[in-house]
């Protein structure tokens, strides 16, 4: 066997199962066995290599004669709790903050990589003082871009509910240390539901959801913002697409979209899928069930005051290049100097054409590929083209990678990547805002920006080889198709670019005997 050989020969399953295929050497083939019996779940430990070497901590894998799922520890309740755990560990790891760092000191909150937006937003978008987000303009505001909250309706919301919650007496300080707990329960509370949706949306898969549940920048990255609303809606979304409640997984589509811009991106592949699957009345539910939720929860402060509810849109179409971003690297190293306008305008054009090339894939591969594939690849196309790339972004794709590429190995590899550029992006901070300069210096945070960026790259590669070769797809190992697609699962094409007499027309009859 060759060395690329062995490789690939790491990526096929230990023990081929019941309705699976076994794998030749160097690679699986397709199986078209009838689908897996719906009471079957994967064990991790027996098809990837890293689950199998980490299962020894705890005495090795499950044998033939376990019994999983039988006891109170259901896979529900064990994702629940790892995620509790790591979302703690995130807390104790932003002590040094809480008791100070936000508070006193130039850099320390930089020095300690434990800063947080959630304190600071208190005071400077004035929850504190009892503002009401699009409503009432923002105390001492100086930005014109910026006289009104800038995050969507449902993250607005949150915000001004957990201020609703804190207590007006006390310490400037005591009041936005109590403003972060409360905000930090409540992305807890939304991170649990976040695992237990990725869990449910690929029913036979339910230990991939650990993936997301063990993420270190779940730790890091998870009471930065408030991004955690939008990712615990979305995956919900998916779960409801999942398991073919449309009409559901339209209006929780909507819904997240009122708390960040990305989901709306799920809608493209979404449409090229259900079209060559035939499902577009599927589609169109989905569609306006998402615009029906939407507007119920924005509408109304469309009319109370348009201008205040626009903001979240005015301040990001004028927003210049920012940290994160390849963008930040070219302008900073004088490569270009292009106005805002540009950027957006170049912007723009590359996620169309990020946005054909999935198009391409969802209409012109082989075999139809799955949700969970396209939506990781579209957000992703997002997430590097964009002009900037705080490091909570991040939290955006794990759901979506658990789905799309459930393998600890590549999974790992982009989580050190975006480890690597959390602790880059505070100390290049510390350097910047520190007289002595103590910290990362530019032209070392522009390197971390690259290894993110290979980071994510590294992972769409991955993605798009299962797409293109779905003998190395994980999940359909077993003769599963798209467990996350719904109504596209199982579903013949009713249109392809593809060529003529593959997978689409012939997997039904062989699934039928």
């Amino acid at each position: 066997m060759t060395s690329s050989e062995h490789d690939e020969a790491a990526d096929t399953p230990a023990h081929p199962g019941a309705g699976q295929a076994a794998a030749p050497e160097g690679g699986t083939t397709v199986s078209t066995l009838s689908p897996p019996p719906e009471d079957t779940v994967v064990v991790p430990a027996d098809e990837d290599p890293v689950a199998a070497a980490g299962s020894e901590v705890l005495g090795g894998a499950p044998g033939r004669r376990a019994l999983l799922g039988v006891s109170w520890w259901t896979a529900a309740r064990v994702l629940a709790v790892c995620t509790i755990v790591v979302f703690a560990l995130g807390m104790v790891q932003k002590v040094p903050c809480y008791n100070s760092g936000w508070f006193f000191g130039t850099t320390a909150q930089y020095d300690h990589a434990c800063y947080s937006d959630i304190p600071h937003m208190f005071s400077l978008r004035g929850f504190s003082t009892g503002t009401i987000p699009y409503l009432d303009r923002i105390p001492g505001a100086t930005d014109i871009h910026m006289q009104y909250l800038e995050y969507p309706v449902l993250a607005g919301l949150f915000m001004w509910f957990a201020a609703w919650l804190t207590p007006s007496g006390g310490s400037d300080m005591h009041r936005e240390q109590v403003y972060w707990l409360l905000n930090s329960g409540m992305l807890m509370i939304c991170a649990v539901v976040a695992v237990v949706a990725v869990m449910r949306t690929h029913r036979r898969r339910p230990w991939d959801a650990l993936l997301f549940a063990l993420a270190p920048v779940l730790a890091l990255d998870g009471t930065v913002n408030w991004d955690l609303l939008a990712v615990a809606v979305t995956s919900l979304a998916l779960a409801c697409w999942a398991n073919r409640r449309v009409v559901w997984a339209g209006a929780l589509l909507g819904l997240a979209a009122s708390a960040k811009f990305y989901p709306l991106l799920l809608l493209l592949p979404l449409l090229a899928l259900c079209w060559r699957a035939g499902r577009l009345r599927e589609f169109g539910q989905a569609m306006a069930a998402a615009a029906g939720a939407w507007l119920v929860l924005n509408l109304p402060f469309m009319l109370l005051h348009f201008s205040g509810w626009a903001t979240f849109w005015t301040y990001n179409v004028n927003r210049g290049v920012d940290y994160g971003s390849f963008w930040l690297i070219l302008s900073q190293n004088g490569v270009v100097s292009w106005s805002t306008t540009t950027v957006n305008i170049v912007i723009l054009l590359l996620m169309a054409l990020c946005a054909l090339g999935v198009s391409w894939l969802a209409l012109g591969a082989q075999r139809r590929p799955r949700l969970a594939q396209l939506a990781f690849l579209i957000v992703a196309a997002f997430v590097l083209t964009g002009k900037v790339y705080s490091p909570q972004y991040v939290l955006w794709l794990v759901p979506l990678a658990a789905l799309a590429r459930p393998r600890w190995r590549d999974f790992l590899v982009w989580q050190a990547c975006e480890v690597l550029y959390f602790l880059a992006i505070w100390f290049n901070f510390a350097y910047s805002t520190s007289p002595h300069q103590k910290g990362l210096p530019p032209d070392w945070y522009h390197a971390a920006i690259v290894v993110h960026i290979l980071g994510v790259l590294y992972l769409c590669v991955m993605v798009i080889r299962d797409v293109l070769m779905p003998e190395f797809d994980v999940v359909r190992w077993d003769g599963s198709d798209d467990p996350s697609g719904g109504v596209l699962d199982r579903q013949d094409d009713a249109f392809s670019v593809a060529d003529e007499g593959h997978w689409g027309p012939k997997y039904a009859d062989s699934s039928a005997g």
